[in-house]
């Protein structure tokens, strides 16, 4: 972990680009592909459309005004932060790493606009295709049924003068190419034989076992390798702050300065909204405007193509509200996206730069009115005082007469944005009475559990903060077992199981049969119970956007879901997923059904997998606990890579997380080095002050400028 000191500001950033460049440059150059919608030109035709998309979401506003969003230094930041990484690229040029060499492509330079990308923000924006799918579901099953099966993400009616069915599915598969992952199909040499839900939480200085606050936290990620998270430590005047970045990032997104620490999680907020367009029957570049035809704006870009001599052209459309991401001329409709992303400021994560100089919780809030995008919850701490907060941060329309959770009619000039929500209108507290606050994206389950630790009637160290990282009970398993108590199979190895359930303390722990038995059953009877009303083109993603339904549907049975007797059917359908879960096991502990891969990009053929794959690592927990993991592969797993515990105490008692290693070279010491500690439950130090530092120095370079 480099711990970069510099005696200006410029200097320091310099060092940070051409150290995370060292570290990470083939991760980098691919990152900015793919946002940038580049791959096509490395990976082919595959990628042309997905491409095309990915560049239509993009800002195209004023340069000036975006990057005075961030902060009048941010410019400057990024400018020599990209000076470093290009003093690295230079070198790579000259000999590239063997990513490069694989993959077929030589590292390019950088220019600054490159960080005031949109897409990462955009992929964690998703109410624009939440309101196709509740178009597609009031269409299916009528606005009523659809509202009593959303609940609380129901929208509060149908706009007038649109038909939720004129929306197409395509719509949806349109929006879900942005930002699609890369793959390789090939390598371009071969490899050569060679000897990897979020939470937060903070406890307040008068809850804690020191006196002084403690912040931990843990955003989840596909766990793959690289990791989405570099540790770095940044000190220069005016900066000293440690923690987590992204490695294309200046700065630290989650961490801690010598005042405060803070951490965050995501949050749905609705930053989008769909339009339909009335197209011209005679003119398919005009739409309805207020009763008259406007002309759209189209401008003609293109793409190159691997494999292709000509680039491949494509047209960005703009209607008065944003961009066109799909049209039906038989209709003679147009599906525009306006997006709060495209406003100046929406880059992710570039507003963390405010944040690492904030010095006390009301200077945190103040950063976070320069943070747009992504939508998240901020969870922070102050060292001196020991007081805790929490504060929402996105660019968040104001919208009158409507929701925004269903498609709204572009041509009646009902369904404006009038402005933004300011922070005091976001979700936001200090100093809570409990004496801890919690975030954990809205999760009912993990939410809970939270606070069923964390309101404990005794004093909170550290230590307990990390066993509640690794906290694997089922909250779900509480409320949801109770009710096989009074049920009978008429099958005896129903009935064995039904009582080993019983007896079973609901942890998901490795070697739990019973956690395996659970966690297959709670996915089945979801399922069969989501099957009894959602049409089935529509289960999976239901599934996907309502997973705390369940203990409400069981525990309290309605005719929501359930004809009849709504009891006695609740019963029949946890006996029979209970039936259909038996059948499909043979006895398999947790440890044989959920193993965890960091896998790499590159790893296509088994010998690039033996060379930049690392693990299988057994995990516990799922996608309900604390812990949470999720995923039907190995290589393609949802969890917590990066977690750290910062103790407002002593700093240098604040401890990290952030496997596989820091280097995505496979020669280096340090590529893999952090993945067995992580499987092992166990964490790294945070050196901060200037004596652990150096007391924990391994080596040290100068960069020194040339004359």
């Amino acid at each position: 972990m480099p711990h970069i000191v510099a005696s200006t500001r410029d200097d320091l950033f310099f060092a940070q680009g051409f150290i995370q460049a060292e570290d990470r440059l083939f991760q980098m150059d691919l990152w900015r592909r793919s946002v940038q919608g580049r791959l096509a030109e490395v990976l082919g035709s595959n990628f042309v459309s997905r491409d095309a998309m990915t560049r239509r979401i993009q800002y195209r506003g004023d340069v000036d005004e975006e990057w005075a969003s961030y902060g009048p230094d941010t410019r400057a930041i990024v400018s020599a932060f990209v000076r470093g990484i290009n003093a690295w690229v230079a070198l790579a040029r000259e000999r590239p790493p063997e990513p490069f060499v694989l993959a077929g492509w030589d590292p390019e330079f950088w220019r600054p606009e490159d960080l005031l990308n949109r897409t990462d923000a955009f992929l964690a924006s998703g109410d624009a295709k939440g309101e196709v799918f509740r178009a597609r579901l009031v269409t299916a099953v009528g606005a009523r049924r659809a509202a009593a099966l959303l609940g609380g993400d129901a929208p509060e009616g149908v706009p007038s003068g649109l038909d939720p069915a004129t929306i197409p599915f395509q719509v949806g598969d349109v929006l879900r190419e942005i930002g699609t992952q890369p793959f390789f199909t090939a390598l371009a040499a071969p490899v050569a034989d060679q000897s990897s839900g979020s939470n937060a939480w903070a406890i307040a200085g008068r809850r804690s076992a020191t006196g002084s606050a403690i912040l931990a936290t843990d955003p989840h990620r596909l766990i793959a390798n690289p990791s989405f998270r570099y540790l770095v430590h940044l000190t220069a005047p005016g900066w000293n702050v440690v923690g987590a970045t992204a490695p294309w990032m200046p700065g630290v997104a989650l961490g801690h300065n010598d005042r405060v620490a803070w951490g965050m999680t995501a949050v749905d907020l609705d930053t989008a909204d769909l339009y339909v367009e009335r197209m011209n029957p005679e003119d398919p570049h005009q739409v309805d405007v207020a009763g008259r035809w406007q002309d759209t704006t189209i401008v003609n870009d293109s793409l190159l193509v691997k494999g292709r001599a000509d680039p491949t052209p494509f047209e960005r459309e703009y209607t008065p509200h944003g961009v066109v991401v799909a049209s039906d001329r038989a209709m003679h409709l147009m599906f525009t996206l306006r997006w709060s992303g495209t406003e100046p400021g929406g880059a992710g994560e570039l507003g963390a730069l405010a944040l690492d100089r904030a010095a006390s919780g009301a200077e945190v809030r103040e950063a976070l009115a320069r943070w747009k995008m992504p939508a998240v919850d901020v969870i922070y701490a102050e060292q001196n005082s020991g007081a805790i907060g929490s504060q929402v941060a996105a660019l968040v329309p104001v919208r009158r007469g409507w929701d925004g959770r269903l498609p709204v009619s572009g041509w009646s000039g009902r369904f404006e944005w009038k402005g933004w929500r300011t922070l005091d209108n976001l979700p936001h507290a200090v100093n809570p009475a409990s004496g801890y606050l919690a975030s954990a994206n809205s999760s009912r389950p993990r939410t809970e559990r939270l606070r069923e630790a964390l309101a404990a009637p005794r004093s909170l160290s550290a230590a307990d903060s990390v066993r509640l990282q690794h906290d694997v009970r089922a909250w779900n398993a509480d409320r949801l077992l109770p009710l096989f108590a009074r049920l009978r199979s008429s099958r005896d190895d129903v009935e064995q199981v039904r009582e080993r359930l019983l007896r079973w303390d609901h942890e998901v722990s490795i070697d739990a049969v019973e956690g395996a038995v659970y966690v297959t059953w709670e996915r089945l009877v979801t399922r069969m119970l989501i099957e009894r009303r959602v049409p089935r083109a529509l289960v999976d993603e239901f599934a996907a956007r309502n997973a705390d339904m369940l203990v409400a549907a069981l525990v309290q049975p309605a005719r929501v879901w359930f004809d009849g007797d709504v009891e006695k059917a609740r019963d029949e359908l946890l006996l029979r997923a209970l039936e259909a879960t038996v059948d499909d096991f043979n006895g398999r502990s947790w440890r044989d059904m959920q193993k965890v891969i960091f896998s790499h990009p590159l790893a296509i053929t088994e010998a690039a997998k033996g060379r930049f794959n690392i693990g299988p690592f057994d995990r516990a927990g799922y996608a309900q606990t604390v812990m949470s993991m999720s995923g039907r592969r190995p290589d393609a797993v949802l969890g917590a890579s990066f977690n750290a515990v910062f103790d407002a105490a002593n700093w240098d008692r604040s401890i990290a997380q952030n496997p596989p290693g820091q280097s995505e070279l496979p020669d280096s010491p340090h590529f893999a080095d952090l993945a067995k500690l992580w499987a092992a439950g166990e964490y790294v130090p945070l050196a901060f002050s200037e004596r652990e530092v150096a007391a924990n120095a391994h080596t040290t370079l100068m960069l020194t400028p040339r004359k």
